[in-house]
């Protein structure tokens, strides 16, 4: 199988912000890499194609890749 990531994912289990405009929606970090990450949520509707992702203290200016029905891919800019 072919893996277009450009850095080896580590997978985890911790909760996590999306924060665009003024709003924030919680989400849950499935997995994550020095370039991005998988985000679960509760609905990818809404959510712009750039924000601040906010995990392990620390904030992480990202775009979306993909979307699926309730999780969502970014890369980390």
């Amino acid at each position: 199988m072919d893996n277009k990531r450009s850095s080896q994912r580590q997978r985890v289990l911790k909760a996590g912000t999306i924060e665009f405009n003024g709003g924030a929606i919680d989400c849950m970090v499935r997995n994550r890499s020095d370039s991005g990450a998988a985000l679960d949520v509760t609905s990818p509707i809404g959510i712009p194609e750039r924000f601040t992702l906010i995990a392990d203290g620390a904030r992480f200016p990202c775009h979306v890749v993909w979307r699926k029905e309730k999780r969502i891919g970014v890369a980390f800019d």
